[in-house]
Parts: C-alpha cells; sequence; structure tokens
C-alpha cells in the first residue's frame, strides 16, 4: 500500500526553524505536549497545530497517557523520508560539483 502524503509538505514542515528544534528535542524520546509548549513559549493547542500535518502523516505519533499529552517522533519513517528523497540527493550532488569547482 502506498503512502499517502505530501513529501514536500512534509519537508517544508520538518525543516521549518522551530519544527527542525522540536524534532531534535524528540531524538531522546517522547517528551509531554506542556513541556515542549513551554521550552518553545507556545500555547500547547499552537504546538499540536505547527506539527499537525507531521502527525497525520504519523512521522511524530501524539499520545494520551494519563490525561497527559506526549509527542514522539517516528524515527523510521522519518529517516526513510530523508533517504529516499530526490530532493537531498540532488542537493548533495550540486554541492559535490561546487566542491570540485573549488578545488
Amino acid at each position: 500500500m502506498a503512502e499517502s502524503f505530501n513529501r514536500e509538505k512534509v519537508i517544508d514542515c520538518m525543516f521549518d526553524p522551530i519544527n527542525s528544534e522540536i524534532l531534535a528535542e524528540l531524538e531522546d524520546g517522547k517528551k509531554q505536549c506542556s513541556v515542549l509548549s513551554e521550552q518553545f513559549s507556545m500555547s500547547k493547542s499552537d504546538l499540536l497545530e505547527r506539527l499537525d500535518y507531521l502527525i497525520e502523516c504519523e512521522f511524530l505519533i501524539k499520545t494520551d497517557e494519563n490525561d497527559q499529552c506526549f509527542i514522539s517522533a517516528n524515527t523510521e519513517k522519518l529517516g526513510s523520508l530523508l533517504e529516499d528523497s530526490d530532493a537531498f540527493d540532488g542537493a548533495i550532488n550540486g554541492l559535490e560539483k561546487m566542491d570540485s569547482y573549488l578545488n
């Protein structure tokens, strides 16, 4: 079954400056939404709104435990997106070409 998400929109969400910092916080495991919202000076609803598409596409996983909201990263799915992305291959090829001109 094919994945149904807009790859470009997911990448845009991931590399948004604030979202990328939030994702970096999730590298160590799941975090409580209230902790993240306080850390990034936004309400819980603003935090969830920012991450909504990544949650919808299951790149991030939102769980409710004991009346507390938690967010965790689906590292396998995030990693496979980056590995399979033609955009990153193009960027790497461009950097290699630039490097060859500089040397």
